[in-house]
């Protein structure tokens, strides 16, 4: 439905707290109803746009990972058996699976019967399985679970961390060696360092500390942040830099305004998840100014586009899922923190988009939209496209709206 502003903006408000509610469940039962995997356990690794089922298909730590967290997180809001029952088939496979029982951390990929497939550690994948332990455990109380995400953050912390000029480093082998090619992607940068892996750490530390608040581990949270702060965020144009090499020296690649939106309120999460004052403060006033960078992406018809390339200086217009799904909390909480009426009118006007071109009449979202407008002929479930980004959106939307 459209959120019409000819509505009072608490009418609004409740109207679209209603519908991302609807919308969160049906996300959900999509993901109960087509990828769960009974012949070979945990979940399919791949569902195309018609919900073709490809069973032997790899299964990815990042995919698993998110179900874990989207279906504990759901249950801890919810309270819904059915969604504890989801999680806990995740956790087992996880663990089962994917954590490597010789070396540690996490195999990046299984074959569909379950056996390690490509046994790199990258550090991204690491932090997802750990972000959706913790979440498991505030859900479960299992403690196995938490002593899993122990385990996780001490090995990252161990293997990946730079001790000399901080954050993580994106890649390394199975029994931890040097890797020649440390991407994440094939479009990303071959670099020691990202913008990306160093967030989703973050992340993934700061739903550890909820449930074990450890010195040490608030250490590293705290210079993640100060890293954000003096590194990654560019005061001049309200972006985020995405590559590095290990000194943090830039590389210039690519505005993503997806990342720009998603750190906006992610980043202030952290910091009040810490409860540091002085950091809550200086995250507030970047999460401004990352979302009014972030307006420079948006399209008239409340989209925002994928990326802008800074090497050939051209707008990559494609619009894709998560970036949508990033902006309806970023620029909420950027109204949230300014009362700004621009930042809420984006917010409903990124949902209106949501509605009327990337939700799938049958279940979960499209892909995105391509440069000519039309649906993308890519993942509803894959490596990349998990139940994560759009119900975590919709979960913060709840629990923002029921706080005001």
């Amino acid at each position: 439905m459209i959120l019409s502003k000819k509505m009072h903006p608490s009418q609004r408000l409740l109207q679209f707290r209603s519908e991302a509610e609807q919308e969160l469940k049906n996300i959900l039962s999509w993901w109960t109803k087509y990828s769960v995997d009974h012949g070979n356990g945990g979940f399919f690794g791949k569902i195309d746009n018609e919900n073709n089922i490809d069973a032997n298909a790899v299964k990815g730590s990042v995919l698993n990972g998110r179900i874990l967290w989207a279906f504990s997180s759901a249950y801890i809001f919810f309270k819904d058996q059915s969604y504890l029952e989801t999680a806990t088939r995740a956790y087992d496979y996880i663990v089962g699976k994917f954590i490597d029982p010789h070396y540690g951390g996490v195999f990046w990929t299984v074959n569909a019967n379950g056996q390690p497939e490509e046994t790199k550690k990258q550090v991204y994948a690491n932090a997802f399985v750990l972000y959706g332990l913790s979440e498991y455990f505030r859900a479960s109380e299992n403690e196995d679970a938490r002593q899993h995400a122990i385990k996780l953050y001490y090995i990252m912390a161990g293997r990946a961390h730079d001790e000399e000029d901080g954050g993580f480093f994106e890649a390394i082998s199975r029994d931890w060696d040097e890797l020649i090619d440390q991407r994440l992607s094939g479009k990303d940068a071959n670099e020691k360092k990202s913008m990306n892996t160093n967030l989703h750490v973050l992340e993934a530390f700061a739903n550890l500390y909820l449930i074990w608040p450890d010195e040490n581990l608030k250490h590293k949270i705290t210079e993640l942040l100060k890293i954000f702060a003096e590194k990654i965020i560019d005061p001049a144009s309200g972006h985020l830099h995405l590559f590095f090499d290990e000194e943090w020296n830039k590389k210039p690649h690519s505005i993503s305004y997806g990342h720009d939106i998603e750190a906006a309120w992610l980043l202030a999460e952290c910091a009040a998840i810490i409860k540091e004052d002085k950091l809550i403060t200086l995250f507030k006033e970047k999460s401004v100014s990352l979302a009014l960078g972030t307006m420079k992406g948006l399209d008239a018809d409340g989209g925002l586009w994928y990326e802008y390339d800074l090497n050939t200086k051209k707008l990559i217009r494609e619009k894709h899922w998560w970036p949508q799904a990033e902006a309806m909390v970023g620029f909420f909480n950027g109204w949230q923190i300014t009362g700004d009426p621009r930042f809420l009118d984006a917010t409903f006007n990124c949902w209106n988009f949501i509605t009327t071109r990337i939700l799938n009449p049958s279940g979960e979202w499209y892909w995105g939209i391509d440069s000519n407008n039309k649906i993308m002929n890519e993942d509803k479930a894959g490596l990349w496209k998990c139940p994560y980004h759009n119900s975590r959106a919709c979960l913060e939307i709840l629990k923002r709206i029921d706080r005001e």
